[in-house]
């Protein structure tokens, strides 16, 4: 043993251990508890001042911030919305078969790029199947973290440290590995992952509803205003009374209990169509109300059921638009006047669904209705509207517009953007190079803006990463992590062979909760070579096993795929330790068993 043990070394395990208890009992925010141990080292003068906030220029913090702001310019496209009504229409709304779905095209896809890039460019998808659906996001985005850090095994191209590995070998003397001998063990990982979920997802997954998902908040205003949660659209032939008609001719909501949302000629759509409106032959009118009731009013006046109804209520709402709730100010300019009076709609392009002024209710006759200081409106209308009315100062908007108006005509330079990011990685530029490379092209493109950018990184998953990188590299210069790797060898002594593969890969595992996979694969890998050849026991394949252990990350949020889904999946440190305990228990009998019988 060539480490002995220091006063660093005993500070160091120290850290580690208050650094576990923080984590395990979640007595402070996650990202504070990072801020704790990153000072902590630092002020002990364990880690030099540069080193102590070295992790905000890593390349692992600065490789989030960019696919973050990558995965918005992606979602702002709208793009992710095909795939999802795809994914739902194969699935259905079976949470089993979607979690199958999902996972297998996941993990495949982290095979041959980055396991986070196969994440971020998924995550848009998953958050609109899940309001689809109506499956709890929770219960789908951990699947598919989990699925893409397994993928990312499937070959000696899906993750940075089985990248390395060759590199190793070679030194080494020892012949490298092609590009699919570890595929294997990759798929055994894999088909795991997947059927775990699937027999127990039931029982390890949260039911929480996401603290950043996009389209849940729909769901929860049609739930707290009772809304109609459905919509009929429907068509005006030639020959129908309604044409040369205005919309206030109609009388909708006083006989029919029917909200007019908006009406579409041709390719355009006419949102919060006026009461001037004058209706032509061709149309589409699409209503917000019960179906009977829609169906009454178009026997009355002559209208047939448009085909698609499910295409036009995607096309007309859903990324489109949707509800909102806005409340009137204090000294607003429309107090005191009549809806009809400020024109509601002609001005502002968007469809009152309820008016809530103090304790009462109004669902109809909004025309003559004054408007007071904290009255609430309930709208419909785009999200480019919801927004501008936000801003407007007689009103105040109590939530954030769950979306805005979609870049479609960006849909490719986005794409394009994300995909040349990721072909830059494989030339031997940094990850978080190539990627804030992509992100800055978006920029420029104005697939998103600056303030855009901003909004959408989680500097909360930013301050947990680079919080717990000093901690690696503490574990690291202070001889800690050698000094856990050697006694544990010098423990294992001439054990059976099964015990030594245990070993390595629980070792493996353990320091990729602490320390980048890169350094735990750079610390363990030549170690390993070492043991193997002192023992018989083929050091490629102990090497093998410390490049696909190190990704046995699933206990706590320090992975960057787990923290960069932390927040959308509204999940807690108890989550994965629940859900990513047993993960990390089966990962290591299938690695182990599988290097076993490949290698030994």
């Amino acid at each position: 043993m060539t480490e002995i043990l220091t006063p660093e070394i005993v500070i160091v395990l120290a850290v580690l251990a208050v650094t576990v208890i923080l984590f395990v009992t979640e007595a402070f925010r996650i990202d504070v508890t990072a801020m704790i141990i990153m000072l902590s080292l630092g002020l002990l003068g364990i880690v030099t001042p540069a080193d102590t906030f070295s992790g905000f220029a890593s390349n692992a913090v600065l490789t989030i911030i960019a696919i973050m702001i990558l995965g918005h310019g992606i979602e702002r496209t709208g793009i992710m919305f095909a795939l999802a009504h795809k994914i739902v229409e194969t699935g259905g709304v079976g949470e089993k078969k979607i979690i199958a779905i999902i996972s297998s095209v996941v993990g495949f896809l982290s095979a041959f790029m980055q396991n986070i890039g196969s994440v971020a460019l998924f995550l848009p998808a998953v958050l609109r199947i899940s309001s689809k659906t109506r499956i709890s996001v929770s219960r789908l985005i951990m699947p598919m973290g989990f699925a893409a850090i397994l993928g990312g095994t499937l070959t000696m191209v899906g993750s940075s440290p089985l990248i390395l590995l060759n590199d190793f070998l070679i030194q080494g003397d020892l012949e490298p590995f092609g590009i699919f001998d570890v595929t294997p063990v990759g798929l055994a990982l894999l088909l795991t992952g997947i059927l775990y979920f699937l027999i127990l997802g039931h029982f390890v997954l949260p039911e929480v509803q996401a603290g950043k998902s996009t389209y849940g908040g729909q769901n929860e205003l049609i739930e707290t205003w009772d809304l109609p949660g459905s919509m009929h659209h429907y068509f005006v032939p030639d020959n129908s009374r309604i044409i040369g008609l205005k919309r206030e001719d109609l009388h909708l909501l006083s006989k029919y209990s029917l909200n007019l949302l908006a009406v579409s000629t041709g390719r355009d759509i006419l949102y919060a169509p006026w009461r001037y409106t004058v209706f032509s032959g061709g149309d589409i009118l699409t209503f917000l109300g019960f179906e009977e009731e829609s169906d009454r009013f178009a026997s009355d006046y002559g209208l047939f059921k448009a085909e698609d109804q499910k295409g036009l209520t995607e096309k007309i709402g859903d990324i489109n638009a949707g509800f909102a709730e806005i409340m009137i100010r204090p000294r607003s300019s429309v107090a005191g006047k009549t809806i009809r009076e400020i024109a509601f709609r002609k001005t502002y392009g968007l469809e009152i669904i309820v008016i809530l002024s103090q304790t009462e209710e109004r669902r109809k006759k909004f025309s003559n209705t004054y408007l007071k200081t904290g009255d609430t409106i309930v709208v419909y209308g785009p999200w480019d509207k919801i927004e501008a009315i936000g801003h407007d100062h007689d009103f105040v908007s109590s939530v954030q517009p769950e979306n805005k108006s979609v870049r479609k005509d960006k849909g490719l330079i986005a794409v394009s953007c994300f995909l040349g990011a990721l072909m830059l990685s494989f030339t031997g530029l940094s990850l978080s190079l190539s990627l804030f490379t992509g992100a800055v092209a978006m920029l420029l493109a104005g697939v998103v803006t600056p303030d855009e950018a901003y909004r959408a990184v989680d500097w909360k998953i930013v301050f947990l990463l680079a919080g717990m990188i000093p901690l690696g590299i503490a574990m690291d210069k202070t001889g800690t992590a050698a000094y856990i790797a050697e006694n544990l060898m010098v423990l294992i002594g001439d054990s059976p062979v099964i015990v030594l593969l245990f070993a390595i890969g629980i070792l493996a595992t353990f320091f990729s909760l602490f320390m980048t996979n890169v350094a735990a694969t750079v610390l363990l890998v030549p170690l390993v070579i070492i043991i193997g050849n002192s023992t018989g026991v083929d050091p490629r394949g102990l090497a093998l096993l410390v490049a696909v252990c190190v990704s046995n990350s699933f206990i706590l949020p320090t992975h960057q795929v787990n923290a960069f889904l932390m927040n959308p999946g509204g999940y807690h440190n108890s989550d994965y330790l629940r859900a990513g305990g047993i993960m990390t228990v089966l990962f290591l009998a299938v690695a182990v068993s599988m290097v076993y019988i490949l290698f030994v």
